[in-house]
């Protein structure tokens, strides 16, 4: 019984809450077709008392009241399909033109006079809707529109004729400037629904007040303010707050379509600064490895979705002496490529021209050199070793970069080279340490990337030098094509249908 009660709780509670879902709409469309329904049902309401009005007891200002909500809906269901159109979305892009200015005077010019016309008479004055249009164009398009809104409005409402002529003429003018006052100073930005709302109870008291002050005689002038204020100020009130929704609406679409397009362009510009970058970071990697006595050699390069500064290059220095070179640029963007092509530039050229090369003083002058010039904060990791072949020995140092993994045949063990813990680009005087390793033959040497290690399974566990170390103890009978592709076979299982966070590139040596 308790399990029911629990489940039956349950069961109201989502009703209740598919019910206020139903009731407040989260999303800006399903607003506005509330808003839509709400205007339609505010319509038929007004427009079925008016017409029952002859059974109810209505007064007058309740009658007025509800003729006026039913023109206000008329008013903004028309402002609304105008508010779809080309030239005014321009407007409230503040895009102006000729063209569109005048189309934009001429709409809610008609719509004011509209408002004229859909009033009641009431001993000589109109009790209407006139000055909404024009509040509302002065609010979106500036004082010249508002202005010219109110002059279309006003002067139509003055040649009718009656004793508020005058002041209803020139207060539909004034609702248009003030409007438009009130753009220019809030610096051509919507004041808000709030803002309009308050903006338009204001006016229309002030609409009032131009009425006690030039209608004549006063105590006509009064009876008329009595009656058609209370009516007029809520009325148009109420038309600015639903059409005040609407154009806020309207902006906040604005503005989803502007961060879109400019996601899009980014985003596009992004793949082009892409591809250029692939381009240049494939042109700078070698394009084949020389035959090199006495040693089996073999490379690869696999680049992530993004470009990035990983580069390799092996570099001849005399007939038994060649720099073998493995970097990485701390980024994957065109900055990280064109430190990766500078890099390699400077080192190919220090490497060639130098009589007797010195592993250490070839990456701190590549240091100090890209230091200067580093203006983006992107940084380099490097090893450079100097294999002598004659001698059967690797002279190197190690700026920050993954350690190597060197299998020895003799020992029959793995070693890890050890490395500085610094990285180029940061500071402009470093000074790293030139050790030496000595090979024999079956030695191996593996150089790579730190993108091997930002490989995941599926539980985000990484890639780690313990399975390179087994597959290099367990592999080392194999040339270095074969072991470099159990290698990648091993990483490819590991991250199964993930895709690569970052390039990696690796170079496998052995010695014959």
């Amino acid at each position: 019984m308790i399990i029911m009660k629990e489940e039956s709780r349950q069961e109201i509670k989502n009703s209740l809450l598919r019910i206020r879902s139903f009731l407040i709409p989260e999303d800006d469309e399903n607003r506005v077709m509330y808003l839509h329904a709400a205007v339609a049902l505010i319509g038929s309401f007004s427009a079925f008392f008016i017409l029952e009005a002859g059974e109810m007891s209505l007064g007058m200002m309740e009658h007025t009241f509800l003729v006026l909500i039913e023109k206000v809906c008329v008013i903004v269901v028309v402002a609304y399909i105008i508010s779809r159109t080309a030239f005014f979305r321009e407007i409230l892009q503040k895009k102006f033109t000729i063209k569109n200015q005048v189309l934009m005077i001429a709409a809610f010019g008609a719509i004011s006079i509209f408002g004229t016309y859909s009033g009641i008479n009431i001993m000589g004055a109109l009790a209407n809707v006139r000055d909404l249009a024009p509040m509302i164009a002065g609010l979106v398009g500036g004082p010249w529109i508002g202005l010219g809104v109110g002059l279309i409005g006003g002067v139509h409402r003055f040649f009718l004729g009656g004793p508020t002529a005058f002041a209803c003429g020139l207060a539909t003018i004034l609702a248009g400037l003030f409007g438009g006052l009130i753009y220019t100073l809030n610096k051509g930005k919507f004041i808000g629904i709030i803002g309009a709302v308050i903006f338009a109870a204001l006016m229309e008291s002030f609409h009032m007040l131009l009425n006690l002050i030039f209608t004549k005689p006063y105590p006509l002038a009064f009876n008329i303010v009595q009656d058609l204020s209370g009516p007029m100020i809520l009325a148009n009130s109420l038309g600015m707050l639903i059409f005040a929704f609407i154009i806020s609406n309207l902006l906040k679409e604005q503005e989803t379509k502007e961060e879109r397009d400019q996601y899009l362009d980014e985003l596009e510009r992004h793949k082009y600064e892409l591809q250029v970058a692939q381009k240049i970071q494939k042109s700078f990697l070698p394009n084949s490895i020389p035959p090199l006595a006495n040693l089996d050699i073999s490379a690869v390069n696999i680049p992530a979705k993004e470009a990035g500064g990983d580069f390799y290059d092996f570099i001849r220095l005399a007939d038994d002496k060649y720099a073998v070179v493995m970097a990485d640029v701390a980024d994957r963007k065109v900055p990280a490529t064109l430190m990766m092509a500078v890099s390699r530039t400077i080192i190919k050229n220090l490497s060639e021209n130098s009589k007797n090369p010195k592993a250490g003083e070839i990456v701190e002058y590549l240091n100090r050199l890209i230091t200067e010039k580093n203006k983006s904060d992107v940084y380099l990791t490097i090893f450079y070793g100097i294999l002598d072949l004659k001698n059967k020995v690797i002279k190197f140092v190690n700026a920050g970069h993954s350690s190597p993994v060197v299998y020895k045949k003799l020992e029959d063990k793995i070693i890890n080279l050890e490395r500085d813990e610094v990285f180029l680009g940061d500071k402009k005087i470093i000074k790293l340490e030139e050790k030496h390793l000595t090979l024999e033959k079956d030695d191996i040497l593996i150089f790579h990337t730190d993108g091997i290690y930002s490989v995941t399974d599926d539980s985000g566990k990484h890639f780690d030098n313990k399975k390179i170390n087994k597959i290099l103890k367990d592999n080392h009978q194999l040339n270095t094509r074969e072991l470099k592709h159990k290698i990648l076979e091993s990483v490819k299982d590991f991250c199964g249908k993930g895709t690569l966070a970052d390039d990696i590139s690796m170079i496998v040596i052995k010695i014959k």
